[in-house]
């Protein structure tokens, strides 16, 4: 029973417009190659200042103005500005199931009333 319901809720989530518009806003974002360029390079500096720190070394200065100036140049970018704006929108969706869920967790956990179905 519980699955069935967990897979009807993941259905439904699907549908909603804001997992469609993430969705859609996300292909986008992987269609632009610029956008797409720059992450992978703030992603590349990211991996290699890590690196740096497991070993007890700091991230160089030049690697932290690279970062700085590539988070300027994605951030200025539209399509990368929608992704987010989706992302944080069905975060906010997401959030709200969560608590609808925890909420349902404890009237159920008072309840005197046993339902199998």
């Amino acid at each position: 029973m519980l699955e069935d319901k967990a897979v009807e809720l993941g259905r439904m989530i699907g549908q909603s417009s804001e997992y469609q518009a993430l969705k859609r806003a996300n292909d986008a974002l992987n269609a632009d190659r610029d956008a797409v360029t720059l992450l992978r390079r703030m992603e590349q500096i990211r991996v290699d200042a890590q690196r740096m720190i497991e070993r007890g070394e700091s991230p160089t200065a030049e690697m932290e103005k690279q970062l700085d100036d590539l988070l300027m140049q994605v951030q200025g970018n539209t399509v990368y500005q929608r992704a987010v704006a989706a992302q944080e929108n069905f975060d906010k969706i997401m959030m709200r199931v969560n608590d609808l869920i925890l909420d349902g967790i404890k009237k159920g956990a008072t309840s005197s009333i046993i339902t199998l179905t």
